[in-house]
């Protein structure tokens, strides 16, 4: 006589709403096919992980493979995800040398996720700096779950600055589709001008990051892109908050009839001016770590159900892009992928809250806005058996854990105590990280269309 599942997960089962303690996940295929308490059904194989917390494997909403190494990025990135319990990542679309502006570029990514991913991907869509709107109906049919934009150029081919009349235009083609458009929110005339007058005046130390993008920079591209979804019925989503005012913002345009939403990264829920002063290059990311008393806001934000999802912007820079003294050199952006489940856990714990907000804002709600859910980011009877795993402990996060590629190990979290680490990630039913190695060959993630308008 067969046995009816194939696995069972057991543990203390962690919802957005509840913890089921002494349960388990029983997983038939790659999905799941039942939940319960108690003593636990026949299998093929049972994983004992009685006195760790079983969640919903990690939805990442906002982060970068391939900015720096082009696609082959991937491989390590999703590396990293698997050992920090997401299995789901939505990587952005500017890539290198390409961005994702068509559907044979993202046909081509798409073969990239196939051969290189170890988690399943997500992936944006945008659109070239003029002349792409004839894109954007292609990208949504072939299954992109956003697209993003910006306010501010980096490069004008890989990450552009969209013009006001183009981002109309846009929108209006975008709101057709029903997909989200996440916009980077910088005001470039202001960031533009405060650090040319910072570099004249000889300030290049690390606080001159934050100086220089004041939020005021954020808040006046807030209230452009989200004026810009009123008049098109877009749904706008401000791609990474680093101030409590945007979700402010955010919500009041959704009074008003708007589509209107906001992200947190998890750096605006601990890091401050202090640790950019702190780690110079390595705390450089847009926008800026702002002050003590913002975390705290954001915080507010966040209990207060005023945040969409909480995500990591990965960018693995290699650190020797990190490492000049003056900080105007350096590269913007943080590896976060590997140290996210354990810094998620130990924030929401040394405040005394549940774990069933992590469950909920870094997995669920993920899925949602992305059009994933149920599929992906929640423990639910046929809903992919992503899960992870967290041990309870006194831990100190160490970059030299991280198993991206050598030149992209370090993390703005080095020396870090955490509250928990990983003690398994899994995809679909397979470990694919066991708590000190990964389990998983490259090519063993997937691409997941968006399966919600």
């Amino acid at each position: 006589m067969s046995v009816p599942f194939d696995h069972v997960f057991l543990g203390d089962i962690v919802t957005g709403t509840e913890i089921l303690r002494d349960g388990y996940v029983a997983v038939r295929g790659e999905t799941i096919a039942a939940i319960g308490q108690g003593i636990p059904p026949p299998a093929q194989q049972t994983v004992d992980h009685r006195g760790k917390l079983i969640l919903p494997g990690l939805v990442d909403g906002h982060m970068h493979t391939s900015s720096s190494l082009g696609w082959p990025g991937i491989e390590g990135a999703t590396r990293s995800a698997a050992a920090g319990g997401v299995t789901t990542v939505v990587d952005m679309p500017y890539d290198v040398p390409q961005p994702v502006t068509s559907v044979s570029v993202l046909a081509d990514k798409i073969a990239a996720v196939r051969k290189f991913a170890h988690v399943d991907m997500a992936l944006y869509g945008t659109i070239a700096k003029s002349g792409g709107l004839d894109e954007i109906a292609g990208l949504a049919a072939a299954g992109i779950s956003a697209f993003k934009l910006s306010t501010y150029e980096y490069d004008p081919v890989r990450f552009p600055r969209i013009d006001h009349p183009t981002m109309l235009a846009a929108f209006a083609e975008i709101a057709k589709t029903g997909l989200p458009v996440a916009i980077h929110n910088e005001d470039q005339e202001l960031v533009e001008r405060l650090t040319d007058q910072a570099r004249a005046a000889g300030h290049t130390d690390a606080i001159w990051h934050a100086r220089t993008r004041p939020p005021l920079a954020e808040t006046l591209a807030d209230l452009e892109i989200f004026e810009l979804g009123l008049a098109t019925g877009a749904h706008v989503h401000i791609a990474h908050s680093s101030l409590a005012r945007g979700f402010d913002i955010a919500e009041s345009f959704r009074a008003q009839g708007g589509r209107a939403t906001g992200e947190a990264c998890i750096q605006y829920l601990c890091m401050t001016e202090d640790d950019l002063v702190r780690l110079g290059g390595r705390g450089k990311c847009n926008p800026p770590f702002r002050t003590a008393a913002e975390v705290e806001r954001m915080w507010d934000r966040l209990v207060a159900g005023k945040i969409a999802y909480v995500s990591t912007d990965h960018a693995p820079w290699p650190l020797d892009r990190k490492q000049s003294p003056d900080i105007f050199a350096n590269s913007a952006g943080l590896p976060g992928l590997q140290s996210f489940a354990p810094l998620m856990f130990t924030l929401l714990d040394e405040r005394g809250l549940s774990p069933c907000l992590m469950a909920l804002y870094c997995a669920e709600q993920t899925a949602r806005l992305h059009g994933l859910y149920p599929k992906k980011g929640a423990i639910r009877i046929g809903s992919d058996a992503d899960l992870l795993v967290v041990e309870r402990g006194d831990y100190v996060f160490d970059e030299a854990c991280i198993v991206d590629l050598p030149a992209q190990r370090w993390s703005p979290y080095h020396g870090r105590r955490m509250r928990a680490q990983v003690a398994a990630t899994i995809l679909r039913g397979r470990t694919i990280w066991d708590g000190s190695a990964i389990r998983a060959a490259a090519g063993s993630g997937q691409f997941v269309r968006r399966q919600v308008i």
